[in-house]
């Protein structure tokens, strides 16, 4: 973890952060203790709500993007490779002085140090908790301008992002589920954890939708369903569909919902989103879903719907249709 490198790495290992300046951390885990910077100077940058909304309650500034100068920069290295280079060409471009770099092993942390060190001067590394933390002293945002990817269109036209799910392409989940989807889906439809609005742009070819409403905790990736999903009918939310509160009752949700945050499957995330479908539908309301073959959803929807269907699918993915979500008795 970030928090024991970083005390090890100020402590003894010659990290000296700048006494004056404010300090951007980019991406850090929502556990993370960051008792070694003084939280005065630092701002949190975080575009995946519920970790922003984490980080605020701790009592720090927090900010989807960077809009300053920095007098040091800590870049948290994210899964994808691609998304990780781009966050460490901004965290460069922005900073006065020194980029320190922290990530796991399993993150690419070894192969980004090997592909920083072709070009500049890398301080450390500190090796600790199957992780390792190092640092550049001198501003090198030239040395990493190329790393700076950000949006772009896919070969079907679409615009996804670096780290955005499924950003290389259509994920065969929903492919599946679009095809799936019956030609009434009611007039209020709801999208959760819509991505980079895949699903919602089909959606929005069912007649009789008037509203759809996207709903996505990573910021990121609703910018670019803007661009996806241009329909006035089409309304954007940065949140957490698992906490989401809609204007009023939806006649339909339809979701292919997130499963881990990390590597390791987290199937209560999508439990959640069943548990958030039926709060939000109307009592005649549907949910159309898919979700991989091994993911355990089917006691979730039983406990939460009157009727559960499974619509078929493949050898790795399953669908459902459910209805009729049981209100609990006050």
């Amino acid at each position: 973890m970030i928090d024991a490198r970083l005390q090890l790495a100020l402590d003894n290992g010659g990290l000296d952060l700048p006494e004056e300046g404010r300090i951007a951390v980019f991406r850090p885990p929502v556990d993370a203790d960051l008792d070694g910077l003084p939280i005065d100077r630092c701002q949190i940058i975080h575009d995946f709500k519920p970790f922003y909304d984490a980080w605020a309650e701790r009592g720090y500034d927090v900010a989807r993007n960077t809009k300053d100068r920095y007098g040091a920069t800590i870049v948290c290295l994210p899964r994808s490779k691609i998304e990780a280079r781009a966050l460490i060409a901004e965290a460069c471009a922005v900073c006065d002085g020194i980029v320190v770099i922290d990530g796991q092993k399993t993150d690419g942390a070894d192969s980004i140090l090997k592909e920083m060190r072709k070009r500049v001067t890398v301080q450390g590394p500190i090796s600790k908790a199957h992780g390792k933390m190092f640092w550049i002293s001198e501003p090198a945002a030239d040395c990493f301008a190329d790393w700076a990817i950000g949006p772009s269109q896919t070969e079907g036209g679409f615009w996804t992002a670096p780290g955005v799910f499924s950003a290389d392409g259509v994920d065969l989940a929903s492919a599946l589920l679009v095809d799936a989807l019956p030609d009434k889906l009611g007039g209020e439809v709801a999208d959760l954890g819509a991505g980079w609005g895949f699903l919602s742009a089909h959606i929005l070819t069912r007649p009789k939708v008037q509203a759809l409403h996207l709903v996505e905790a990573g910021h990121m990736a609703l910018e670019c369903a803007r661009h996806n999903v241009t329909d006035e009918c089409a309304k954007f939310h940065w949140e957490d569909a698992t906490s989401w509160e809609p204007p009023h009752r939806m006649d339909a949700v339809v979701m292919n919902p997130p499963f881990h945050t990390g590597r390791a499957a987290e199937p209560q995330i999508g439990q959640a989103f069943v548990a958030t479908a039926a709060r939000i539908l109307s009592g005649h309301g549907d949910l159309w879903m898919v979700a991989n073959r091994h993911l355990p959803y089917e006691a979730e929807l039983k406990k939460r719907f009157a009727f559960v269907e499974e619509m078929g699918g493949d050898a790795r993915f399953k669908l459902f249709h459910a209805a009729r979500p049981i209100r609990k008795r006050r």
